[in-house]
């Protein structure tokens, strides 16, 4: 009896993975909307949603260092009808800047795919009398806990990155955190703060509107969005790199045949060459890797992150 109520349940489990999905799916974004999360998964989940006919509702719940939203996806049926936004800070960096994380990576989730990389951005205010790095440094060491450096949320890289900006200068810059980077930029451009580092899908546009001077680039090149910007490293910090990443998760257990559903039909928004010009346009690398490649991502960038905040000595303010 019980062989047979096995066999029925697999045979349920293949009919529902072979017509999903049958109504609109739900995606979490654990950050606010506007954000570089945000913009780049709009974009993929349009084209997403035309190709296979049904609507992603997308949720923005920021907050926690992207806990409050993962907690959600971690909550969710396994059905595949909620997915979400899982990226370097909620699987790499809080399992070593958080005391207590409230969720396991590889219990409570399902990697789907690394869908996108970017690098970040060091924009300052444009009253603000530095146009370079050095500049920058110089008048940091010359006023002391006087300079404010925003981020769109404690662990972010904007966040992490600034810790490790800060170490590597020796220099004594105070961080404040925000629910997003929308609202850091705000405060960014409208004199509250003096500096950021944030994504440049996200601070790029207001560098490119001439509201915020960006004066270098976080990755190991330059950005062709932005050629006559030189990296962190180039500019007077040797050795400085942050890159960002993220892709799309569920709760854990997704069938597999949805997960293949799902990778197939990423792969095939990324092969739009309108979504490819879009994502040129703001300076993202897409990816689109199995799920094996996106855990052993997880897995490279989680040592490298602990080693990260233990020189930087970033904390949750």
């Amino acid at each position: 009896m019980l062989r047979w109520l096995l066999v029925l349940c697999c045979l349920l489990v293949e009919t529902a993975s072979a017509v999903y999905p049958e109504k609109p799916i739900r995606f979490v974004i654990p950050s606010a909307p506007g954000g570089s999360p945000d913009v780049l998964m709009r974009i993929l989940l349009a084209e997403m949603s035309r190709n296979m006919g049904v609507a992603f509702v997308v949720e923005n719940k920021p907050g926690a260092s992207f806990v409050i939203g993962t907690q959600d996806i971690v909550r969710a049926p396994a059905d595949g009808y909620t997915l979400g936004y899982g990226n370097i800070v909620s699987l790499a960096v809080n399992r070593s800047l958080l005391e207590k994380m409230p969720y396991d990576v590889e219990r409570d989730l399902t990697l789907i795919s690394n869908c996108v990389r970017v690098y970040n951005m060091l924009a300052v205010n444009n009253n603000l009398p530095v146009r370079t790095v050095p500049e920058l440094i110089a008048h940091a060491k010359r006023n002391p806990g006087r300079l404010v450096m925003a981020s769109g949320g404690n662990g972010t890289t904007g966040h992490l990155g600034g810790e490790l900006f800060k170490a590597m200068t020796g220099t004594f810059i105070l961080h404040v955190p925000y629910r997003g980077s929308p609202q850091a930029i705000n405060d960014l451009m409208g004199g509250q703060v003096q500096m950021m580092f944030d994504n440049v899908p996200s601070i790029g546009p207001h560098v490119k509107a001439g509201r915020v001077r960006g004066i270098a680039v976080s990755g190991p090149r330059r950005s062709p969005v932005f050629p006559n910007i030189p990296t962190v490293a180039e500019a007077g910090v040797p050795g400085y790199e942050t890159i960002a990443w993220g892709g799309i998760m569920g709760p854990a257990n997704l069938p597999k045949e949805i997960v293949a559903r799902l990778l197939a039909e990423i792969r095939a928004a990324y092969a739009s060459p309108a979504v490819q010009e879009r994502y040129r346009n703001l300076d993202t690398e897409i990816d689109g890797g199995t799920p094996e490649q996106f855990q052993e991502l997880v897995r490279s960038e989680t040592p490298k992150w602990a080693a990260v905040v233990k020189r930087s000595g970033a904390k949750v303010d």
